[in-house]
């Protein structure tokens, strides 16, 4: 069995959603699970991908990029007292 990763999902942004829709259920059918739907400042998904198909999605032509999840934090400076 192949070991998985989560990633977020990312179409260029004139991909129709019935494009997306479609990525989605294919990665659904190669065994990937997808979360959360992004719809407004970015189009794509969150998803958990089996690692031998990152590289077919990678593929996909109206794809803008796969970046793995996680945690983000930021580190802020107070400047005003």
């Amino acid at each position: 069995m192949s070991s998985k990763s989560s990633v977020i999902v990312v179409f260029k942004p004139e991909t129709p959603i019935a494009t997306i829709d479609a990525a989605a259920k294919e990665l659904e059918a190669q065994g990937g699970k997808v979360g959360h739907r992004f719809e407004s400042t970015i189009l794509g998904f969150s998803a958990s991908i089996p690692d031998d198909h990152i590289t077919t999605l990678a593929e996909h032509p109206h794809l803008d990029f796969i970046e793995a999840d996680g945690p983000v934090s930021i580190a802020a400076k107070k400047f005003v007292k």
